[in-house]
């Protein structure tokens, strides 16, 4: 499902990103603050990054899966020119859904 979520985000079509969240769903940094908040905040901020970034992209770099929770390690580009930078997502489901994201950079 997280690869899938992925997918997704490189065709930068938030409304299929979303449609494998919860409805309460977020995305937040490690343990902190939330930044997109709902399925609703999640897809608005999807939109408003993909205009910004018009070439973004993430690569799976690696991936571990343990029970409700799967970790990427994911490479993203902003631009076709930018350096690339990586992240830790954990994805937290509940049942078929993506009820979590963090990130640790």
């Amino acid at each position: 499902m997280a690869e899938q979520m992925i997918a997704h985000y490189n065709a930068q079509d938030a409304d299929a990103y979303v449609a494998l969240m919860t409805e309460d769903a977020c995305e937040a940094g490690y343990r902190g603050a939330v930044v997109r908040e709902g399925k609703e905040g999640t897809r608005e901020g999807l939109k408003k990054m993909f205009a910004e970034f018009p070439d973004n992209r993430a690569e799976i770099v690696d991936r571990k899966a343990l029970g409700n929770y799967v970790v990427l390690h994911e490479r993203v580009w902003r631009s076709r020119e930018a350096e690339p930078f990586d992240v830790i997502a954990i994805y937290t489901f509940e049942g078929d859904k993506c009820a979590r994201v963090e990130f640790v950079r």
